[in-house]
């Protein structure tokens, strides 16, 4: 677990980084943002994060397209069931392609491009995969997201 909550932040952390400065325009946001509500005179603080919604949507979008595990832990049918018209057994192992859900242009518009003002709209972040989803999903999810943030924020 170690590994991976180490491993999926640095990834997602210079992913991010990548995009930023791809991006200017989202540099410029970002950093308007921290300084409209943390301001220039003291570093951000982990109380300041649910305020930098900015730099969440900048996250949100980087795993989007860069997701850290593209095929999310394999899991096995608990019954028979059907995925997209085929009969899947009990007890089939399944992998699911997050990488491919998360660029599909069925579900997401511009899905190539990054754009993290795409999650300003409210029912996109629903659709994102990304440390799983239900009971089983990633116990280490808020704290990926909470070092990122941190880290990202520090960095700007």
């Amino acid at each position: 677990m170690l590994l991976a909550g180490t491993d999926s932040s640095a990834v997602t952390l210079e992913w991010s980084m990548s995009n930023i400065l791809n991006h200017p325009e989202v540099l410029k946001k970002l950093r308007d943002g921290l300084n409209t509500r943390v301001g220039q005179d003291r570093l951000v603080d982990e109380s300041d994060l649910p305020k930098l919604t900015y730099l969440r949507n900048v996250i949100n979008e980087t795993f989007r397209l860069y997701t850290p595990a593209p095929l999310l832990v394999p899991h096995s049918t608990l019954d028979e069931c059907f995925i997209g018209g085929y009969k899947i057994p009990r007890d089939t192992i399944v992998l699911i392609n997050a990488w491919a859900i998360h660029r599909d242009p069925k579900t997401w518009s511009d899905a190539t491009t990054f754009k993290p003002e795409r999650f300003d709209k409210k029912g996109e972040l629903e659709k994102m995969i990304t440390f799983g989803m239900g009971r089983r999903a990633c116990a280490g999810e808020a704290l990926v997201m909470r070092a990122i943030s941190m880290t990202l924020a520090l960095l700007i």
